[in-house]
């Protein structure tokens, strides 16, 4: 079955009576079946072993696709849903997407840092050494398991060299980036405490460092055999954003949008500079001991604002967690995009931290429903994280979070014009009318102030990562439209209730839900599925 076809198949299928319970036990077996063998001490991402799998995963789909949902709840259907977009992704990346044969990215191992996302950004394979997840000086069980996440890389660097088959160009110059760096990130292992003393693990350090520095070169060697487009196109765009990231937006759609955000930033900043024209000019910290004081000040007044002004549920593990990220001192003349605003007013960029309050609920007060207990797979959950923590960045500014500080509302507006530019690079790069460096040039030209005109490292670092992951590069605003819709359902129906609109209770309901698409959260709150009417009748 194709990746186009699995949607189709939806209406075709006999229908069976389920119970919603045991929906649950499909999740499980197809989250299971979704972790590929292993093959010589590493996943096992061949294709004769894909297509050996293939009926397995074809049986599984089909049971699903056989359940009767007609008489179950909204938040069943959800959860359905939520199942049949994880397929879908599967089926995509097999026969699209195939980062294993297209991203050499896909095999980068070593991690010393949590994402800010339920997942990491971009495919990645299934046994990563998440070294961040670590606490050094490791215990007995611990230090067996780092052992084995390390004698992984070797053979799985070994399999990349038969997997790699691709002829995405772009995808593979960038991507050796990334293996280039895994020798200096297996040697950081060495600074944690404990680990220079443990022979064993030094041994298995040095032979995955040999191994990726034979991996990185032989890259090197076939890249100039590389000629082919990186992006996927616009049609397969549609679908997949469509039939696994739940966006109900097609690639041209999208295109619109992120257009009209970028005027609406651009026009925004500008009548808010005319408003502030008589203010003093914001000055940036410039010293340690000012960056520190402006940190400070800027944390807490985030959470007063979120609690004394009834904008959400504040928990009591919230503050802890934005205050692990508030950032750190960097000269003036080393800073890019986001160290602009961090020394200016840190308030905008902690908004958008509102990614952390999700992590630190995901740990302390998991969902208790299996299917939106973790991440969902393939970054299905972009829509939702990167799309609310874009979201507030405004919301909160509308409700009054910079009243003692007009000016850096400006710092807001230039924040959504940036991703709007960098977004709209992303949609002409994946339609390969653009390269990526040419995608990067409207991310810089269209950033305000020519914030970003100088950040060479993350221009790449992101233009790469959304040509990696479709729809990535346009989450933050597409999400950003699909809660704004959502909240317009959610208060046209309390007000066609006579109830008054709270927003504490919006976002307590939002977060209730769990990380899940936003359109199918829209769904659940508002009791509306219009805007899915395209998705959900195939």
């Amino acid at each position: 079955m194709s990746a186009r076809s699995i949607a189709a198949t939806n209406s075709k299928q006999g229908k069976v009576d389920i119970e919603s319970k045991s929906l649950s036990d499909l999740f499980i077996e197809w989250r299971k079946f979704e972790t590929p063998p292993m093959y010589k001490g590493a996943p096992d991402y061949r294709k004769e072993t894909f297509e050996k799998r293939r009926p397995d995963f074809e049986r599984i789909q089909k049971t699903l696709l056989q359940i009767d949902t007609s008489n179950w709840t909204v938040a069943q259907k959800v959860d359905w849903y939520i199942i049949w977009a994880e397929m879908n992704g599967y089926d995509f990346n097999q026969g699209i997407l195939k980062p294993w044969e297209r991203d050499p990215s896909f095999y980068r191992s070593v991690y010393h840092y949590r994402s800010d996302v339920p997942a990491h950004e971009g495919p990645t394979h299934h046994r990563t050494c998440e070294v961040w997840n670590y606490k050094f000086p490791l215990d007995s069980l611990d230090r067996l398991q780092l052992i084995s996440d390390l004698k992984v890389i070797p053979p799985l660097n070994e399999q990349a060299q038969l997997n790699l088959t691709g002829n995405a160009k772009e995808l593979w110059l960038a991507g050796i980036r990334h293996i280039e760096g895994q020798r200096k990130n297996l040697e950081r292992i060495i600074d944690y405490p404990g680990i220079a003393e443990d022979q064993e693990i030094l041994e298995h350090i040095e032979i995955a460092a040999i191994s990726s520095d034979k991996f990185c070169n032989w890259l090197k060697i076939q890249a100039k055999f590389k000629t082919g487009p990186s992006g996927i196109g616009k049609e397969n765009y549609t679908w997949y954003q469509q039939n696994v990231h739940l966006i109900p937006m097609t690639w041209e759609d999208e295109v619109l949008l992120l257009k009209r955000e970028l005027a609406r930033a651009w026009s925004s900043l500008k009548l808010e500079e005319h408003r502030n024209r008589n203010l003093a000019v914001q000055q940036d910290a410039n010293s340690q001991l000012a960056f520190d004081t402006l940190t400070e000040k800027a944390a807490k007044s985030i959470m007063d604002f979120l609690k004394n002004q009834d904008i959400v549920t504040v928990k009591e593990y919230w503050e802890p967690a934005l205050r692990k990220h508030l950032g750190s001192f960097v000269p003036r003349e080393e800073r890019h995009f986001f160290h602009i605003g961090l020394h200016i007013d840190p308030r905008p960029l902690y908004s958008h931290f509102y990614h952390w309050f999700e992590l630190a609920r995901m740990d302390n007060e998991p969902h208790e429903n299996i299917i939106r207990k973790n991440a969902l797979l393939y970054n299905i959950f972009d829509s939702r994280n990167e799309g609310t923590a874009t979201a507030v960045e405004e919301m909160f500014m509308q409700a009054g979070l910079y009243e003692d500080n007009p000016r850096s509302r400006e710092i807001v507006y230039i924040m959504i014009a940036q991703r709007a530019a960098r977004g709209l690079g992303s949609l002409y790069a994946h339609a390969n009318i653009m390269t990526m460096k040419e995608a990067g040039k409207i991310h810089s030209e269209y950033t305000p102030r020519g914030w970003v005109r100088t950040d060479e490292n993350l221009l790449i670092f992101e233009q790469h990562l959304y040509m990696r992951q479709p729809g990535y590069g346009t989450s933050y605003i597409t999400g950003k439209y699909l809660l704004e819709a959502a909240m317009a359902d959610y208060a046209k129906m309390k007000e066609e209730q006579s109830e008054q609109f709270e927003l504490k209770e919006f976002m307590d309901e939002l977060n209730s839900m769990g990380c899940i698409p936003i359109a199918l959260g829209h769904w659940e709150m508002a009791g509306k599925n219009h805007h899915l009417v395209d998705i959900l009748s195939k």
